[in-house]
């Protein structure tokens, strides 16, 4: 009988985003990002014009990171974290996203907080593009449907390389980057005009990702070339999918609604278009230009490992539209429990999609985000029993295991949110994901004090034990 187990060099850890803990969203020389002109959330699907002055906007100040990280550093060291992802904000490096030379304050910050990190012993994993795409690109070069983001995107690439070489060993390309047709305006800096045909919509979509491809390829071709031992993922949302009933159109489009997210790691990491995406381009009128040498960089190019983000499953039958976000694709599962926000509880999933990315890739595999949202309450002496959070922790953790003896090579493990921080989807500080909790309201209302819930000393004797201490 086997015994689950993590590896010795297993990387724990946890996982924020710039735009959503970071704040300081106009000092160091910060340009504006699409996340700035953001109130409600990326599920709004929509940015304001312009700030205004008068609205509140709550990744502005966030849970002020940008000053506070020597003191989160050590509260993640004191957990025993062995990696932290967190993301560059490309406007504090090239303020519009075209400048010629990077911005050195910008440098500067991120020098600042990688070199306390590595102090502790806790590698950094950064993210390129974490929903933070320059405002300027976005509006000037209407996003990644312009063929010029490529070569942008690579001298960002380039100038973050070289600076971190001796500081950043591990990568990723672009968040969650099948999100592009779901989530424009993050995943891809469209603004789409609601005028815009299906197949026009879905053009502009799809030429923005074969963009985001070959300047993946030119990013992962520079981290060889430019960090000693770098290695760099693509990075998906990869909640899974079963079919809602065994009925074989329920089935079928279960596995077409799986292609649709699968096309973007088929790319990514195999090196070339899958077969099946011809028709569904055909059948929805999508064309998309590809010059000359492109398929061949994509080719030479694929990334090093699948970075993905597990947080639900959901169901599929013949009459599910494809559509969704990060807590998932599709229709309720009546078999699970679900979260304050209804999102569903699914361990034994995240076991079945790290067989299904191993059985398809052979590649490594990371977990770069999962979490668990809920209100918190402080109790009266200013403890935080979060025991729900705790529970699904351990009930992921023990799936990842089984995962790992069933031979799937995952290298390592980032919980969302290790400390509280703005809620992506929907702008809010209610929904806490932490160990760590921050005085802060949905209004922007607290002192921004931190304080450890009773999952920050959980996570900590996990760590501490290799995973002993919850697989018993």
């Amino acid at each position: 009988m086997t015994t689950p187990s993590f590896p010795a060099d297993f990387l724990w850890g946890g996982a924020i985003a710039a735009n959503q803990a970071e704040g300081g969203w106009n000092e160091g020389g910060k340009g504006l990002s699409v996340s700035d002109l953001t109130r409600g959330g990326i599920l709004s699907g929509t940015m304001d014009a312009a700030v205004d002055p008068a609205a509140y906007y709550p990744s502005h100040e966030a849970i002020d990171f940008y000053h506070r990280f020597p003191e989160d550093v050590d509260l993640l060291a004191e957990m025993g974290f062995k990696c932290f992802r967190t993301s560059i904000a490309w406007s504090r490096i090239f303020p519009n996203g075209d400048e010629a030379e990077p911005n050195e304050a910008g440098l500067a910050f991120y020098d600042r907080l990688f070199d306390a990190l590595n102090a502790k012993g806790i590698a950094p994993v950064v993210t390129l593009s974490h929903f933070e795409t320059p405002l300027h690109l976005v509006r000037h070069y209407g996003g990644w449907a312009n063929r010029q983001m490529i070569d942008l995107f690579a001298h960002y690439a380039e100038a973050v390389f070289r600076r971190y070489a001796g500081k950043v060993r591990y990568w990723l390309g672009f968040n969650e980057i099948n999100f592009a047709s779901m989530l424009p305006i993050a995943a891809a800096g469209l603004e789409l005009p609601p005028s815009l045909s299906h197949a026009e919509r879905e053009s502009r979509v799809y030429q923005a990702a074969h963009h985001m491809f070959v300047a993946s390829a030119i990013a992962t071709r520079l981290c060889h070339e430019l960090v000693p031992g770098g290695k760099i993922g693509a990075m998906l949302n990869l909640g899974g999918v079963y079919p809602a009933t065994c009925k074989p159109e329920d089935v079928f489009a279960t596995l077409q609604a799986r292609r649709r997210t699968l096309f973007y790691s088929d790319v990514l990491m195999r090196g070339e278009y899958p077969s099946f995406i011809a028709r569904f381009f055909a059948d929805n009128g999508i064309n998309i230009a590809i010059a000359d040498g492109d398929l061949d960089l994509i080719g030479r190019y694929p990334a090093d490992y699948l970075g993905f983000s597990y947080y639900a499953t959901h169901t599929v039958d013949v009459d599910t539209p494809v559509a969704g976000h990060t807590g998932g694709l599709g229709k309720l599962n009546p078999y699970l429990d679900k979260t304050a926000w209804g999102w569903p509880i699914d361990p034994l999933g995240l076991r079945y999609v790290c067989n299904e990315m191993t059985d398809r890739y052979g590649k490594p595999l990371f977990v770069v985000e999962n979490g668990f949202g809920a209100v918190d309450v402080v109790n009266a002496d200013g403890s935080i029993d979060d025991d729900a959070r705790i529970a699904y922790l351990d009930a992921h953790l023990r799936a990842l295991a089984e995962a790992i003896a069933d031979g799937c090579p995952v290298m390592g493990y980032t919980w969302w949110g290790p400390i509280d921080l703005v809620s992506a989807g929907t702008g809010e500080m209610k929904k806490r994901y932490g160990f760590i909790h921050v005085d802060r309201d949905n209004d922007g209302n607290g002192t921004l004090a931190r304080r450890r819930k009773k999952s920050f000393f959980h996570y900590r004797d996990i760590i501490a034990s290799g995973g002993a201490s919850i697989l018993g």
